[in-house]
């Protein structure tokens, strides 16, 4: 199992001296990737570049760029300049986020999101051949625009520069069974948020088989990288450190979207917990925070993260190398946990 590290929402003006120093030793800890988050604050992919002409050999991830942020072309500039210019450690993290950050902050319509991210991954991976001028005609995408209100001067082109890689490696973040289905079939690897290694196959299996039955040419999780942030957090009290956790997921699970079109809240039921989902968007979504982050179940704290005493995680950990995974994403900043990790895995 490889590990990552996620710096999610960071405040870059305080933080960034700290995040160099995590990824430095990160990189000297032998872990493969270091990942970076965009919601409506700072960007994904201003630090990753800061980040990358500060180290040598780790990768570097977007997780995720959002795609109603940037036109297909715009993503493949970057990944193709960001690649350039680390030697090929740059990894393509992607995701469509939700209607309130893509109506609310992007005013982009929210549309059809399977059929957007099918056209928008077959558009850059165009661009990355280099094979011929770009041209797609899409329901989604039209390159070159040939809308009524066009000027007719569009003219279809090839990146200038020759990308290091074509294949520089797509993941996409997915929840949801048909997303994670397409995922599967059209990516090189999968970011989930909130997983469980005691539910994997149980919540994903058959979207996951049945993306690789339609990918063909022996597509499996042999050569699928299966990427999840888990938080990691050493210490000895455990009520304590689920303290730490809880107040994401209540953010997500109840937060992040309207009753009936909430994908968090929908995963959360998938795994057995309906009438906490429940209550704890209805706490949410009231302005009761603080009583929504309470109602967070402890059982789902421990299925999602591993936190405690280097013991408690070392025995826990088993599950997750059990799972499948291929890469673990730390959601961590603690050199304790850093160190626990490349102990127990690497």
């Amino acid at each position: 199992m490889r590990l990552g590290v996620n710096f999610g929402y960071q405040d870059w003006g305080t933080g960034l001296s700290k995040a160099v120093a995590t990824a430095q030793e990160a990189e000297r800890l032998g872990f493969h990737s270091i990942w970076t988050a965009e919601a409506y604050g700072t960007d994904c992919i201003t630090p990753i570049a800061w980040m990358m002409g500060q180290t040598s050999t780790i990768n570097f991830g977007s997780a995720i760029m959002q795609m109603p942020a940037r036109t297909p072309a715009m993503t493949a500039m970057t990944a193709a300049t960001l690649d350039l210019m680390s030697g090929n450690r740059f990894l393509m993290g992607l995701g469509l986020s939700g209607p309130q950050v893509v109506e609310g902050w992007h005013g982009q319509p929210y549309g059809k999101p399977l059929g957007k991210t099918r056209e928008y991954v077959e558009i850059l991976r165009d661009i990355l051949r280099r094979e011929a001028p770009l041209e797609h005609h899409g329901a989604h995408y039209d390159i070159p625009y040939s809308g009524a209100d066009a000027t007719g001067l569009g003219k279809a082109l090839k990146i200038i520069v020759h990308p290091n890689r074509a294949d520089i490696p797509i993941y996409l973040a997915a929840i949801g069974p048909k997303n994670v289905e397409l995922t599967a079939e059209i990516a090189d690897g999968w970011l989930p948020i909130f997983f469980s290694p005691y539910r994997f196959k149980d919540t994903y299996g058959a979207a996951l088989d049945a993306g690789f039955a339609t990918a063909g040419a022996n597509k499996s999780l042999a050569n699928f990288d299966v990427a999840p942030t888990v938080s990691v957090i050493v210490g000895d009290d455990v009520d304590k450190l689920r303290g730490f956790v809880k107040p994401m997921a209540a953010l997500y699970i109840g937060g992040m979207g309207a009753r009936g079109k909430n994908f968090y809240n929908d995963l959360a039921c998938r795994y057995g917990f309906e009438a906490e989902a429940k209550h704890i968007q209805d706490l949410y979504l009231d302005g009761k925070k603080s009583e929504a982050i309470a109602a967070v179940p402890d059982a789902l704290v421990d299925e999602i993260a591993l936190i405690g005493p280097k013991e408690r995680i070392a025995d826990r950990f088993a599950a997750w190398q059990e799972s499948g995974i291929t890469t673990m994403i730390l959601g961590a900043q603690q050199p304790e946990a850093l160190q626990v990790m490349a102990e127990l895995a690497l």
